[in-house]
């Protein structure tokens, strides 16, 4: 039975195959009609039954010349009998007619267990190559954005690069190898200048997440607003001045790595309850965005300060710090690691003679004089002194008298000279304030880092300076630059 090629032939023949209602087969003609593959159908006979418009886009074959024919008169090659006969689908067959490469899927059509005939989906290859093409496009720009994006935001330290033998170091250490293993968000506490970053650096590189990016911020040194949008970036038009075409946020360049925020503790209650949102729900909205983005990050956190209380003194939002604190890494001061001071300045004395090309080593009164200073900045500020004392000295051989002032000053003083209280801490404020300056440097940025590290404001330090009559100009600087010798 051959219909005579037009769409009420089609509908009587696929009635009498499928023995559905006519309004079915209206339905299925439709469905048919609308795959962006070409279609072809067979009966039991390969006989041609029926063709839609995109099988002769592919193929080239005009629909006149081959429906309602057998299917080999037309093509020879064709495989939709063989699959008839043998009841097996094929897929992925590469075909080719004329100079048209196409690959189709052949499959057996069923009803009531007895093959009725074939079906044949008809791919163009062209359109197949041009899509995989792009898409090799995209993924090979995106590999060589996660490249850029893990070149610009690196994790260099290891737990190797972390140096100690104390117990509180041996424990630190051995508490965040276990956490690393894990994906948990962790937060590690301690006092300025005892490596919290790097204990973070170690962690991500011990982790599964090595290969991602490693994405530092730091709460204190950002306005709440500029945080905000850092952070979570922006939509097109989101405010005033913001990028045309908006801006990622750091949270979304950390996506598949880790992202690490230091010094939690300065976030304003607002900007808390969006950290804990994204913390809860693991996902971040844009300023200006309606949608929320998936995130798959690791979160480390940092703070110099006492969560503890702050949350009890509704500083700090009581469930945000039961959230960060599940996971804790303590960083004991310095002072409270005795054994690793010397390590420590060993160490660093070491980096610093590779970088002069020099044998450096200590004389022994410097060992005493390191472990009765009481290190406020510590390990930031013992890496400063090895570095200040090395550069003092003419030879190979690090005294006392290379130390800064402060240092040994506190250091060689059993009591302290005569004088009112007040008197006291003004002369302690000043030695301070001078050997921080000395390390540190007398930069804007520099002075902001003093600040931080010695528990003020920026604004408190300059007050500072100003009443103890530090003069921190380059002209007539004594004081700062010190002396080679005493």
């Amino acid at each position: 039975m051959a219909p005579n090629g037009n769409a009420h032939s089609e509908i009587d023949t696929l009635k009498y195959v499928l023995e559905s209602p006519e309004e079915s087969i209206r339905w299925l003609l439709s469905i048919l009609d609308s795959i962006n593959n070409g279609v072809m159908i067979i009966d039991d006979e390969f006989v041609v039954r029926y063709l839609n418009d995109e099988y002769t886009r592919i193929t080239g074959v005009p629909r006149d010349k081959i429906l309602g024919r057998r299917l080999r008169d037309v093509r020879p090659g064709a495989r939709l009998p063989d699959v008839v006969r043998s009841g097996k689908p094929l897929s992925g067959v590469f075909r080719r007619e004329g100079d048209i490469d196409y690959v189709v899927d052949l499959a057996p059509i069923v009803l009531d267990g007895k093959i009725r005939g074939g079906i044949g989906v008809f791919k163009d290859i062209t359109e197949v190559e041009r899509l995989s093409k792009e898409l090799q496009s995209i993924l090979r720009q995106t590999d060589r954005l996660k490249a850029i994006v893990n070149h610009a935001y690196p994790a260099r330290y290891t737990f190797d690069d972390i140096v100690g033998a104390s117990d509180g170091v041996l424990r630190v250490v051995e508490l965040a190898r276990r956490f690393a293993r894990g994906g948990n968000d962790i937060l590690i506490s301690g006092e300025s200048g005892t490596g919290k970053e790097i204990l973070a650096q170690a962690i991500h590189n011990a982790g599964d997440r090595a290969t991602g990016p490693f994405v530092t911020v730091n709460c204190a040194a950002l306005s709440p607003s500029l945080l905000e949008s850092e952070l979570f970036g922006y939509v097109d038009g989101a405010f005033t001045g913001a990028r045309k075409g908006g801006k990622v946020g750091l949270f979304e360049i950390a996506d598949g790595g880790t992202i690490f925020l230091d010094e939690i503790a300065e976030l304003t209650p607002e900007m808390q309850g969006r950290f804990l949102r994204v913390l809860q729900e693991r996902t971040i909205r844009r300023v200006g965005d309606t949608q929320e983005t998936p995130l798959d990050v690791r979160v480390i956190t940092a703070t110099n300060r006492d969560l503890s209380r702050m949350a009890e003194e509704n500083e700090f939002r009581q469930d945000l710090y039961y959230r960060l604190w599940v996971l804790n890494i303590h960083i004991p001061p310095l002072r409270e690691r005795g054994v690793d001071i010397r390590v420590l300045a060993d160490h660093f004395l070491a980096l610093c003679g590779r970088k002069t090309m020099r044998r450096l080593s200590f004389a022994p009164g410097v060992y005493e004089s390191f472990s009765k200073y009481r290190w406020p900045g510590n390990v930031r500020e013992l890496i400063h002194t090895v570095e200040f004392a090395a550069q003092m000295a003419d030879d190979s051989v690090i005294a006392d008298q290379h130390l800064p002032r402060a240092l040994s000053l506190e250091s060689t003083t059993g009591e302290p000279r005569a004088g009112t209280l007040a008197e006291l801490v003004r002369d302690f404020e000043r030695k301070v304030i001078l050997e921080r300056l000395k390390n540190c440097g007398k930069s804007t940025e520099s002075k902001k880092i003093i600040a931080r590290d010695l528990g003020v404001s920026k604004a408190t330090l300059y007050n500072k300076i100003k009443q103890l009559d530090i003069e921190t100009r380059k002209s007539n600087n004594r004081e700062l630059r010190g002396k080679k010798s005493k």
